[in-house]
Formats: structure tokens, sequence, C-alpha cells
């Protein structure tokens, strides 16, 4: 279907809506679903450029009376925005150094050159990465060394079928622990920040959802998911009859070598990341029990106000003073290397969050929420299953960013009518938006790796409902297991905080 058919969809689609959703009670509750509907057929179909999409609320939130324009811009100046501004701008740090490639290849390295073996390599450096810098960069990082060792397997000792099935193998490998890496930390994909700006919005009376209380919680899910993952793919969806593929060792060892010994850029951009990450980590207090605490410098030096964003832009900042050795008469980064940014991502974080400010100040949000209530009576556990379930099946063919700007409204005001702390629907569903895994449309990392030309879509569909099923129920165990001790959950009511929503951005 052309652009021009798909544009027209998205405004039937608006129009629709408009017509179906009653506006007695909330005169502008009409509008902002079809702006809704909208945006989410032009957000999916890409009708229209994503980044174009996402400036909608700016027009037409003032032309249909949701809310002026300096509203709906406040929205797109959110600091959460800054946190992934600065994390970019670290990223291309690393890779301008070529840091981020020599740190892959030495975890490669040292796991050895065994079918699994090299696998697991692959997994936990891709994994790694992906913890500090884009999924897709970090796919794009690590594309190249398996094509040298795919490569090289050509000449070695296993038949082509097994050749074949450890090709599949290691660039699913890949591209699913791109995806895993990024949900440990706040920082290592987008859902994560906009659950947090969508808590602080809606519920300003919460408890941050810093870097530390993020990492609490979405290592240990992060860290058991690569290894299961890496145990599902090498002995469940394939199975490697054969011993050595290949001295892939000798292939690693010879691209480190050609790095030759490290220069001095890439130890000041490693101390850089390695500061504002120890900054990110020890900022906040660290619960050990109930009467022990470890004080986080925040409040050992009574600077509560220097949050997660101002630290991410202090590392990024630090990158164009710091001289550069390799280039004379330069810094470590240059702003023009900095216009690789991904502007167009920090739009959509924009819109989604002015998206989520009209789900609220039109009353659509309290809408929905309230239909969802007469799930109130449902225990807990299905609940958080059947979440992970609409998340993880919804994002196959939605981006993943635009799914959670959609979702996390509704499941807010689901969790306050239903008289539930909300994080239990808002966790799952920031979660299970990083775990689909079927198709190439559902994340960048799959779209690069289906590109090689190694995976056919039967394979990464076959493997991708087993990892879809494993991301399920990890997700919903590791919260059960963590939600109460990290974040103080309790399962049975709502805290205090959680009476209302706010109607305005934070």
């Amino acid at each position: 279907m052309n652009s021009a058919l798909l544009r027209v969809l998205g405004l039937v689609a608006a129009g629709l809506v408009y017509w179906t959703v009653p506006g007695e009670v909330y005169p502008a509750a009409p509008a902002m679903a079809a702006i809704v509907a909208l945006m989410a057929v032009w957000w999916i179909t890409e009708a229209v450029p994503i980044p174009v999409t996402s400036l909608l609320p700016l027009l037409l939130f003032p032309m249909f009376g949701i809310s002026d324009m300096a509203t709906a811009g406040a929205f797109y100046g959110k600091s959460t925005i800054f946190l992934f501004l600065g994390g970019f701008i670290l990223a291309i740090g690393l890779q301008e150094t070529g840091l981020h490639q020599r740190l892959a290849l030495s975890i490669v390295q040292r796991i050895g050159s065994q079918p699994r073996r090299l696998i697991l390599g692959f997994m936990l450096a891709t994994w790694f990465l992906s913890m500090w810098i884009s999924n897709t960069a970090t796919v794009m990082v690590m594309l190249p060394i398996a094509l040298s060792i795919l490569e090289q397997a050509r000449s070695g000792p296993a038949d082509e079928k097994g050749r074949r099935q450890f090709a599949i193998a290691l660039m699913l490998g890949i591209a699913y622990a791109a995806d895993m890496g990024g949900m440990a930390t706040l920082i290592g994909t987008a859902p994560n920040v906009v659950y947090k700006d969508m808590l602080a919005t809606f519920f300003p009376g919460a408890p941050e959802a810093d870097f530390l209380a993020w990492l609490q919680l979405g290592f240990p899910l992060s860290i058991i998911f690569v290894l299961s993952g890496w145990v599902l793919m090498t002995r469940v969806v394939f199975r490697f009859r054969f011993g050595a593929l290949m001295n892939g060792k000798d292939v690693i060892k010879n691209e480190l070598v050609g790095l030759g010994k490290m220069r001095r850029d890439e130890w000041l951009a490693g101390a850089v990341f390695g500061l504002t990450a120890l900054a990110w980590i020890t900022g906040s207090d660290l619960k050990l029990g109930e009467d022990f605490v470890v004080p986080g410098w925040r409040s050992a030096w009574d600077l509560p106000q220097v949050k997660d964003e101002a630290i991410a832009i202090g590392g990024a900042i630090l990158l164009f003073l710091v001289p550069s050795k390799d280039r004379e008469g330069e810094s470590l980064l240059t702003w023009d290397k900095a216009l690789k940014l991904p502007w167009g991502i920090l739009l959509l974080f924009g819109g989604g969050f002015a998206l989520a400010g009209g789900f609220a100040s039109s009353g659509l949000s309290e809408m929905v929420g309230g239909q969802l209530a007469g799930l109130a009576g449902m225990p807990v556990v299905p609940l958080v299953i059947l979440v992970c379930l609409l998340l993880t099946f919804l994002t196959e063919i939605t981006s993943n960013t635009a799914t959670t700007n959609l979702i996390l409204p509704i499941l807010a005001q689901a969790g306050v009518s239903m008289g539930i702390d909300p994080r239990i629907l808002m966790i799952p569903a920031t979660f299970s938006a990083s775990c689909a895994f079927m198709m190439p449309v559902a994340s960048p990392t799959q779209a690069i790796v289906f590109g090689s030309g190694y995976v056919p879509i039967r394979q990464m569909i076959r493997a991708g409902i087993w990892f879809n099923l494993l991301g399920i129920l990890l997700v919903t165990v590791m919260f059960f297991l963590l939600g109460e001790f990290v974040l103080g959950i309790d399962w049975s009511a709502a805290p205090e905080w959680a009476d209302q929503i706010a109607t305005q951005p934070s």
C-alpha cells in the first residue's frame, strides 16, 4: 500500500474514532482519541516519517482545545529527553575512538571458539555494549566481526547444514542479546526512559525511577535472560552436532591485533564514560535492609537537584572539552560527529510525552482506564501475564517506543481505577516492549541481521516465538521476585501517591 493511501487511512481512522468516543463527560476526549488514532496509524505504517508524526500535537492540541502551545511544547523539552541526549553523545564518543569494538572483541576472545561458546561470547559482548549504547549501534558493531567469523568458517570442518545453523543462531543471538542488554539500564533502550518520565508525570509523589533503582530490577532480569536465551538458542532451537567450527579464536585475535595497543583517546573516552556510569550508579541511596542504607553522593553532599539527566549532559560535555591526541587541535568529540545523533528519536519522545499529557488532561485516560476497572477482581499474577502478552506481541508490528507511549498512560489510569500500584502494570509492560523477537519489523536489531541474508524469516519466527514466551515468563517471575524488595511494591493495595493522575507535565 502506498504512502498516500496510508495517510488517508490514518485520517479515516481518526474520523471514525472521533464520532465513536462520547464527549458528554469529557468534551476534549473525542478529539484526543482521534489524534491518538491518527498518530498510531501513521507511526505503525510509517506513512509519514515517525519524527514528523511526533510533531502533530504541537499543531493539533491547540487547534482542538486540548492544551495551549506553551503546554504542548513543554513536553518536547522534558528533562528525560536530555538523559537520552547525553547517553547518545557518550555512545558516539565511544564509537569515534573505537573503544566499543575493542571491548566487544576482547569479550568474545576470552570465551572460546567452539560453536556454542562463540555464540555465548557474541551474545555477552552484545549484551554488555547494549546496556550503554543504542541496541542498533551495538548490532552494527558486532555484525562485521560476526561476518568475518562466518567467512572463515567456510573452510572449516563443519558441513554446510551445520554452518548454516550456526550462522542463523549467531545472527539471531546478536540481535536478541542487544534487546536484552537494553533492558538492564535506564538508558539502555527508549521504553525504559519513557516509563521513567511517565511515572514522574502522572504520579509526582511516586519514588523516582532513577538509574540505580532500575539497575537493581533490570540487571538481574537481563543477565538471566541472556544466559537462558543462550541455552535456549543452542540446546533447543538449534542443536549443533559437530565440534570445532573453525579457528575462530584466531580470527578474533587477528582483529584485535589489527586494532593495535589502546590509544590515549580510547583510555580517555572510557574514563569519561566510566565516571558517568559510576555517578549514575552511586547517586542514590542503596537500601540493603530495613535499618541499613548506604548513602549515595546526592544525600551525602546535599545535591538532590543533580539528577541522572544532569550527569548524562555533564559526561557529554566532557567529551567536547578533553583534547584528542589522535586529532591534533580537536577534542575527543567534535560537533560535526555529534550531528549523527538520532534527533528523530528525541522528537518521538516529545511526541509520546505530549500524547501522554493529552491522555490525562482530556480525560481520555480516565475513560479508558475506567473500562479496565472491571479487571479489578483478577489476581495480580495473571493480570501481569496478560499485560506482558499484550505488549510482547503488539510490539512485533509497531515501534516499541511508540507502543509504550500509547499504552503506558492507559495502564497508569487502569492501575488507579483498579486500586493497585500502577507500577504493577507499567513496569512489566515496559520490559515486555523489548521482548518481541519474531519479526524483522519488531526491532531494528532484527531488521539488521535479517538484512545480512543469513536469517530466513521462517527461522526468525520459529526462534522468536520461543524467546517471546521466555521473555513473558522471565519478566513475570523476576518482577514478582524483586518488585517488593527493590521497589517496595505492595501487591494488595495502592500507595498513597497513586490515588489520582496528574494532568500537566511535571
